[in-house]
């Protein structure tokens, strides 16, 4: 099938089409939770295994979330389950199901797997600032006063100080 075109699946398919659909007997392996009565999954030895029937499907390691985000999400766009099927066999909340649906549904693949930039906001310690604030904390302004005369917060100078960007002398 992996070397056929697609038009020739698809002339197998119509060929096919007065065939008898086989049915699939829900016989699952013993140990694995019901997903519904087609599709279940196996967490054993650190991996997780879906399996359709009797025969396994796909299968991650068990600390791999966006992985389990990933095929969940793709099990419902698909049809094979449902968004409270997943929610209850997992025990997730059905809105983190349904907000990963949609990032599947929209980005695909990517809104996994693919490594987002950060976007950091513009810094507020600007060296102007910088030098304002080092000022003020010399003449022993405390952290707070320092950040209510400049408009900084306050957490953006602790910070500063622990990256030792800003000294602040030690009370004696």
């Amino acid at each position: 099938m992996l070397g056929e075109s697609c038009e020739a699946v698809s002339e197998r398919a119509t060929l096919n089409k007065f065939a008898m659909p086989q049915l699939q007997l829900p016989i699952f392996p013993a140990g694995v939770v019901e997903i519904n009565r087609n599709i279940a999954v196996q967490c054993k030895d650190g991996m997780v295994v879906y399996v359709h029937g009797h025969l396994p499907t796909y299968h991650h390691q068990s600390d791999n979330l966006k992985t389990f985000r990933y095929y969940t999400s793709q099990l419902i766009d698909t049809g094979a389950a449902k968004a409270p099927e997943i929610a209850k066999a997992f025990g997730v909340p059905l809105a983190t199901v349904k907000r990963y649906v949609k990032v599947y549904r929209e980005q695909r693949e990517g809104g996994f797997f693919q490594a987002r930039s950060r976007q950091r906001s513009e810094t507020k310690l600007t060296d102007e600032i910088k030098q304002q604030a080092q000022q003020l904390l010399e003449t022993g302004a405390n952290v707070a006063e320092v950040g209510r005369r400049l408009n900084v917060l306050p957490t953006t100078l602790h910070k500063a100080i622990r990256s030792e960007r800003l000294v602040v002398k030690k009370k004696r």
